[in-house]
């Protein structure tokens, strides 16, 4: 029987296709050399690190580690902070997000931040999620209605509360007005996801529902999570970083940070002798 051999082009094409299948995410985030002070305090040190495009970073380390000046670092909401000074390179797709004259309106706009404590504003659920988006200038109902569908349905809140979009998001339970709060967030398409122990004072059954929609939500987002949880960071992370003191006392694939830790006060943290 006679084969018919593939022409140049479709050759071509599918060595680009299995060549993209094989190439490795590039880096979304990138510090080089990375110190933050507060006055003359230094808050971080000397910090490199990268961090991959649709992956899990898991931070950890104990209180006053540096964790959550970490992330603001990665938004600039330590401009917010008068005393605060930052030196080194953050880059987001290369890009150094402290060069003079750069955007920063437009850069929490691609890098969204979650908080430990649910902020539900005081309005609907339905107004919760369009709030940011109505700022930014879209007033299309039918567009407004996706935004908030598909925001609900990527924080794994959509099949609790569809039917009650007008009610207060106040009324929510605690698990409740997280995922609320991780929607709203989302409602606006970042790029980068920053979580600040997103599940500290949360039950085990409302913790398992935002892991979950963690693992779903890192094909489309760079995730950064802050977790003083080293069991979360071990089941949602693909690679984890540990803070001492101000400084990156290890960082690496999660399975290899937490059973063959190049720092031996890794292994220490994580079976909780110390911190």
């Amino acid at each position: 029987m006679q084969t018919t051999q593939p022409n140049l082009s479709q050759q071509s094409a599918t060595a680009t296709a299995i060549g993209t299948r094989g190439m490795s995410e590039p880096n979304k985030v990138t510090l080089r050399d990375v110190s933050v002070f507060y006055g003359t305090t230094p808050a971080l040190r000397h910090l490199t690190l990268e961090v991959p495009a649709r992956q899990v970073l898991g931070v950890i380390g104990p209180a006053g580690s540096g964790k959550t000046t970490f992330l603001r670092t990665l938004n600039r909401l330590n401009d917010l902070e008068g005393k605060a000074r930052v030196e080194g390179q953050v880059r987001l797709d290369g890009e150094d997000i402290y060069q003079p004259g750069y955007d920063v309106v437009r850069l929490r706009k691609r890098v969204g931040m979650l908080f430990a404590l649910p902020s539900p504003l005081p309005m609907s659920i339905y107004e919760n999620i369009v709030y940011g988006v109505r700022l930014s200038g879209v007033r299309d109902r039918a567009r407004l209605d996706e935004v908030v569908e598909r925001s609900l349905q990527d924080a794994a809140l959509w099949d609790e509360v569809k039917d009650r979009l007008q009610s207060s998001g106040m009324r929510l339970s605690g698990g409740q007005q997280q995922r609320l709060c991780l929607a709203r967030t989302l409602a606006m398409q970042p790029e980068v996801v920053l979580l600040d122990e997103p599940c500290s004072g949360l039950d085990p059954i409302s913790t398992a529902a935002i892991e979950e929609a963690l693992t779903v939500l890192k094909a489309r987002y760079t995730i950064i999570l802050v977790t003083n949880n080293t069991k979360q960071a071990a089941r949602v992370a693909d690679t984890t970083a540990l803070f001492l003191f101000g400084e990156l006392a290890d960082h690496g694939p999660t399975q290899t940070v937490f059973t063959n830790p190049q720092d031996p006060r890794t292994l220490e943290y994580v079976t909780g002798r110390f911190g």
